[in-house]
Formats: structure tokens, C-alpha cells, sequence
């Protein structure tokens, strides 16, 4: 073989090598990568639960609905306070209800199984559906007769169908909603901040 014939085949096997490692190493790169980008994927437990929001409630007044509306999941979430007559009315008057206990475990999380449904008494926190067929419930916090319970104490009604519920979103025996309101799952960044959509343990 000429000289001139190994020139050119020594040129293209070195065109060749620095090709292959300069694969070798671009491929290694991307995979050393995939563990790192990985690494900042919610889990499959946060998906699960849907995007979380951050709601500030520092203009959360007794009485009324967090407002404008906050939306989880495209679902209207309801925020709102409760005073102290409130809450004693949520321990005592309990016989009209269907599930004053919250026993049905996918109504709320754990941590909100109680008699108020909620991490803090006074601040309440729940999806704003009927669980009959997915209607909004009016928030009807005062306490006083009305036409569909005249010893109503404040709580939330629903015009499609019937459906009520008190002011821990715990539904009424005998109408059309087979389930209390849901809870989502939350917890408190600070006084001020509630991160809907996750677990402070996920956080």
C-alpha cells in the first residue's frame, strides 16, 4: 500500500473514532442526566392528588367564602371560618346527620376525621360539589328558620336537589346526597398560606 493510500485510511479511522467517542460520551452524558431531571418529577402519589394551589386566607372573614373562589383540580374549593357558636353547634347537634363521624374514610384525609373536619376548628376547608350530582351548595350561615329546616343552625344547601349539609360539610339524613362534602387533602405553610392538593407529608 502507498503512502498515500494509509494517509487517507488513517484519516478516516481517526474521523471515525473521535466520531464514536464523541457518541459515547454525548449518550453518557444524557443518562447521567436522567437520575438528576428525574429527581425534580412530582411523585406519583402528588399527581395523584392533582396540581396543589397556595392560598393566602389573610382576608378570610367569619361568615363568609374565601373570595375570589380558589379551584383544585377545576373543582371550586370553599374556604371559610367559623366562629365559636359554630363549632359548639357542630359538637351537639349531630342526630340530623348522616355521617356525623366522617366514617367514610374517602369523604376527607385522615387528619380532618374529626368533628369539625378540618386541621384548624375555626377554618374549614372543602370541595364546593354536591355529592349527589355535582351541584354547587349555597353557603347559608345564619341561624335561624328556614324553609327547608326550620331548626336550621347554618350550613350549606343545594337548590338542584335538596341536599344539605352543615357547616362541616356533613350531610343531612334523608335528601338526595349520599356522602358528607369531600375535604381535600391540605396542610398550613403558615398561619397565613394552606397548600391544597397535598399532605404535609408530601410537602
Amino acid at each position: 500500500m502507498s503512502d498515500g493510500t494509509a494517509h487517507v485510511v488513517n484519516k478516516k479511522r481517526r474521523r471515525f473514532l473521535i466520531g464514536s467517542t464523541s457518541l459515547a460520551g454525548a449518550a453518557g452524558a444524557a443518562g447521567a442526566a436522567v437520575p438528576f431531571v428525574g429527581s425534580w418529577n412530582p411523585s406519583a402519589r402528588a399527581l395523584a392528588a392533582g396540581a396543589p394551589i397556595t392560598i393566602d386566607i389573610t382576608r378570610l372573614a367569619p361568615g363568609q367564602l374565601l373570595g375570589p373562589m380558589p379551584e383544585w383540580r377545576g373543582q371550586p374549593v370553599y374556604v371559610f371560618q367559623r366562629n365559636e357558636a359554630t363549632l359548639d353547634s357542630l359538637r351537639s347537634r349531630t342526630d340530623h346527620l348522616a355521617d356525623p363521624q366522617s366514617e367514610d374514610a374517602g369523604q376527607q384525609p385522615e387528619y380532618c376525621q374529626n368533628e369539625f373536619r378540618s386541621i384548624r376548628p375555626e377554618v374549614m376547608i372543602m370541595v364546593g360539589l354536591c355529592t349527589h350530582l355535582g351541584c354547587a351548595p349555597i353557603l347559608n350561615a345564619q341561624v335561624q328558620p328556614q324553609d327547608y329546616d326550620p331548626e336550621w343552625s347554618g350550613g350549606f344547601f343545594c337548590p338542584c336537589h335538596g341536599s344539605m349539609f352543615d357547616l362541616a360539610g356533613r350531610v343531612y339524613s334523608g335528601v338526595p346526597a349520599p356522602d358528607n362534602l369531600m375535604v381535600p387533602p391540605h396542610y398550613y405553610e403558615n398561619d397565613n398560606v394552606v397548600v391544597i392538593g397535598l399532605d404535609g407529608e408530601d410537602s
